[in-house]
């Protein structure tokens, strides 16, 4: 066995029983980057090996063979800022969240690292084709065979947690009633891979949840709750990164997949929109159908002459969840002045996570987390961003498409 060390990064000293197979690694600093992706340090204990370091980026799986009651000694962190690099099991448990809600978050962590493994492959397992033509529905888009497997994925697993009790589907005509009976299980809606008609690109593609209690006896009425009623929502974002964000009505929050260990990494702890920006996301190309209002607004940004003095840019992808997720970190809007994203399933969770991050939900006229649902595919006008962006949008007056105009593309 190797005597104790001096760490070359912190001045600490690592003691002899964890003292590394490789006698190479004996002088390799402790912080970040001293693990490689396959550990060959054979640790017994996590805190004595890194007294000095509040728990950060390593986790059982990272750092080797833990044991439970040495993960129960990491140390509490007073803020979200002060756990950026824990995990998201972990700082729900830390942020005093349900039981129950923990099991869910975990539920929707397996099913995206699930669905992000077959939007990687599935160019080379055909899965970005489309349906025959019976697959579509008066209230649904044309689904592609993608969309079917993140359904099933998504409902299985909530399913497996024990802890939903209806669900509804963008995918599904009705909603799902897992358990109508106990009332303490919670309601989840959800779109399960928005933008899929990108697939074939590989352009992002994304998960959109919105989770609510239960309110009544009738299980599928509780599906039809104002954005309001909300406890927590998240989005999935399938791109260069898989990410995760989220919130359970306590701020908003970001987790990046990291591969190697299989978790979900706090990267963007509280997340706060700028009160303006300067960026807009929506088809320009539609300007000529646009109403009076949004041309003029669209015009006055662009020329520099509206409230902030800005010249504005356009930023678009023509996928919601990678469009909304630019938006939520760089301010500015995002949204689509025809009634075409639905209510339910995408409306109101990007409603609610921006406003937990300080933005505004607007369908340019009304709030959209105060908006009544009448029907399960409800569609509507969406605007979401900044809050001083979309008041000033809201200002306008004329800026929703009327119509039932669709486009082919």
């Amino acid at each position: 066995m190797l005597a104790p060390s001096q760490c070359s990064g912190c001045a600490h000293t690592r003691p002899s029983n964890l003292a590394p197979v490789n006698s190479a690694l004996a002088t390799r600093p402790c912080r970040r980057g001293i693990l490689p992706s396959k550990p060959s340090l054979q640790i017994s204990c996590l805190a004595p090996l890194f007294p000095a370091h509040p728990l950060k980026l390593w986790t059982a799986k990272s750092v080797g063979r833990v044991t439970a009651s040495a993960m129960a000694q990491a140390p509490m962190q007073p803020g979200a800022e002060e756990q950026r690099g824990v995990t998201m099991n972990q700082f729900l448990t830390w942020s005093g969240a349900p039981a129950q809600m923990i099991l869910l978050m975990q539920a929707l962590q397996t099913a995206t690292k699930i669905i992000a493994s077959k939007v990687a492959s599935a160019g080379v397992e055909g899965l970005g084709d489309k349906l025959g033509a019976g697959a579509d529905s008066g209230d649904r888009d044309a689904q592609k065979k993608l969309d079917v497997v993140a359904n099933e994925v998504l409902k299985t697993a909530l399913a497996a947690s024990n802890v939903v009790g209806v669900m509804a589907s963008e995918e599904d005509d009705e909603p799902c009633i897992v358990d109508g009976q106990d009332s303490s299980k919670h309601v989840v809606v959800f779109d399960p891979l928005d933008g899929s008609s990108n697939i074939a690109a590989s352009i992002p593609t994304g998960t959109i949840v919105g989770v609510y209690a239960r309110k009544g006896e009738d299980a599928a009425q509780d599906v039809l709750q104002p954005g309001e009623q909300q406890v927590a929502a998240a989005y999935s974002l399938y791109s260069s990164a898989t990410m995760m964000v989220i919130s359970v009505g306590s701020g908003t929050h970001g987790f990046t997949l990291l591969p190697t260990i299989g978790e979900f990494i706090l990267t963007h702890p509280n997340i706060s929109i700028p009160a303006r920006g300067q960026m807009y996301s929506l088809n320009d190309a539609r300007q000529h159908d646009w109403p009076a209002g949004l041309r003029n607004y669209i015009t006055k940004i662009q020329k520099g002459e509206g409230q902030s003095g800005k010249q504005y840019s356009a930023r678009y992808i023509c996928s919601l969840v990678a469009d909304f997720h630019r938006t939520l970190l760089y301010g500015g809007w995002a949204g689509n002045p025809r009634s075409h994203l639905r209510l339910v399933y995408e409306a109101n969770p990007l409603s609610y996570l921006c406003e937990q991050a300080g933005g505004r939900g607007s369908d340019g006229v009304s709030h959209i987390l105060s908006i009544p649902v009448t029907k399960l595919h409800q569609r509507l006008p969406f605007f979401a961003g900044s809050p001083e962006d979309i008041s000033e949008l809201e200002s306008y007056g004329d800026v929703q498409q009327v119509g039932t105009k669709k486009y082919d593309v």
